[in-house]
């Protein structure tokens, strides 16, 4: 014969206080942050400059009336920061119109 046993009664309460941690844990500290964040962006370069080694042949750019030669890897790499930069500069307009109409909606004491 076998028993049937509650599962609710088997299990222990949870512990009162602070939780207990296993030291399989680890803790997520700032400095921990910007270490993974430096080993990414030090990959994501590497990658960059294998790239822009493996891409020399030249071309000719036109913009604005503008005209020059480099590389392929190099124009690409322009034209990616190019895009970055608006992309900051449309992400800083945003966040300046939100802090905007958060100031002007905060309840006035």
């Amino acid at each position: 014969m076998t028993e049937e046993t509650n599962p609710e009664e088997s299990t222990p309460p949870p512990p009162t206080g602070a939780p207990a941690r296993s030291p399989s844990n680890s803790v997520v500290t700032r400095a921990s942050m910007m270490w993974v964040a430096t080993a990414a962006g030090l990959l994501v370069l590497v990658l960059l400059i294998i790239f822009i080694l493996q891409n020399q042949e030249s071309v000719t750019l036109h913009y604005l009336g503008l005209n020059g030669t480099v590389s392929i890897g190099v124009g690409l790499f322009i034209g990616a920061v190019g895009g970055g930069i608006i992309v900051a500069i449309a992400g800083t307009v945003r966040i300046i119109q939100l802090r905007a109409r958060v100031r002007r909606n905060k309840p006035r004491l």
